[in-house]
C-alpha cells in the first residue's frame, strides 16, 4: 500500500490541468475549500461529484489510480460515514434491529460529509500530482508576498511547504524498504494483539527516525555548500506567466459557487 501512496507526488503530463499557472491551481483549491460548503442537499452534492470527476478528467489522471493511491483516506472516509450512521439520532427510524438504530438524518449527513471529504481530498490530490514541488514552492512566496510587510518570513515558509510535500514519497518508500527488510528478519506486523502489533512497530520507527534526521541533515549541509542564505536577493529559473485560462479556471469555480447558492435549499 506504501509504494501506491500518492501523497506528494508529481507525474509529468500535458493536460489542461498541467499546463495551468500553479498560483491560478492554489488560488482554486483554497475556494474550493470554500464553495462545497454552500453545498446541503442532494443537488448540489451531485453537482460538486459531477464536476470534480470533470476536474479529473481534465488532468488525465486514472480515477483508479487515485483511489488506489488514497487507501488510507477512503478508510477514514467510511469509517467518518459509520460515526455518523450510527451516532446522529435525529429525523425519522429507518431501520431498527435490537440495540442498533439508523437515523434518516444519520444517513444524511454521513453521505454529505464523506462526499465532502472525498471531493477535497481528490481535488487536493491533483495539485500535487500536476504541479512540480518548486511550482508549489514560486507560487505561494508570490502570493503570500504582500504578509512581507508585517516581517513574516515567507520564502522560509514557502520552502518548508515544498520540502514537506517533497519529502512525504521519500519517507513512504523508506518505510516500505524497512517494513520489508523486518519482514525478511522474521517480523510480523500485521497479526496477533494490538500490543504485539505496537511492539513490531518500534523496530520500524527508530531506523526511519533515524534515517529522515540523516536526509534533513544532508540537505542543510547540501543547501549551506551552495549558500544558500534564504530569499533575499534570490532570482528563479522559471518564470510564473498567469494566462487565460487560468482566469478560465477561476471564473468556472465561481460560476459552480453561483449555481450551487441557486440549487441550496
Amino acid at each position: 500500500m506504501l509504494e501506491k501512496m500518492i501523497f506528494g507526488r508529481f507525474i509529468p503530463g500535458d493536460s489542461f490541468i498541467h499546463r495551468l499557472d500553479a498560483r491560478a491551481k492554489l488560488i482554486f483549491v483554497f475556494l474550493f475549500i470554500a464553495v462545497v460548503f454552500i453545498a446541503n442537499n442532494w443537488i448540489t452534492y451531485a453537482i460538486l461529484v459531477v464536476f470534480t470527476f470533470l476536474i479529473i478528467r481534465m488532468s488525465r489522471i486514472r480515477l483508479y489510480f487515485l483511489i488506489n493511491g488514497l487507501k488510507p483516506v477512503v478508510i477514514l472516509i467510511i469509517f467518518t460515514f459509520l460515526l455518523h450512521l450510527f451516532f446522529t439520532r435525529e429525523g425519522a427510524v429507518i431501520f431498527e434491529w435490537k440495540f442498533l438504530k439508523i437515523y434518516e438524518e444519520g444517513l444524511r449527513q454521513g453521505i454529505f460529509i464523506s462526499i465532502r471529504f472525498f471531493v477535497l481530498v481528490i481535488l487536493t490530490s491533483i495539485l500535487t500530482l500536476t504541479t512540480t514541488p518548486i511550482s508549489i514552492t514560486d507560487a505561494l512566496e508570490t502570493l503570500l508576498n504582500p504578509l512581507k510587510k508585517w516581517k513574516l518570513p515567507v520564502h522560509e515558509l514557502a520552502l518548508m511547504m515544498s520540502i514537506s510535500l517533497r519529502f512525504i514519497p521519500t519517507l513512504m518508500d523508506e518505510t516500505d524498504k524497512i517494513m520489508k527488510a523486518q519482514m525478511a528478519r522474521g517480523s510480523d506486523m500485521t497479526t496477533g494483539s494490538m500490543k504485539e502489533r505496537m511492539n513490531a512497530i518500534v523496530p520500524l520507527l527508530i531506523p526511519l527516525f533515524v534515517s529522515a534526521f540523516k536526509r534533513a541533515e544532508d540537505l542543510a549541509t547540501a543547501m549551506e555548500v551552495r549558500g544558500y542564505k534564504g530569499g533575499e536577493g534570490r532570482t528563479r529559473y522559471r518564470k510564473l506567466e498567469w494566462a487565460t485560462k487560468d482566469t478560465v479556471i477561476i471564473v468556472t469555480l465561481l460560476i459552480l459557487a453561483v449555481v450551487l447558492i441557486y440549487f441550496r435549499s
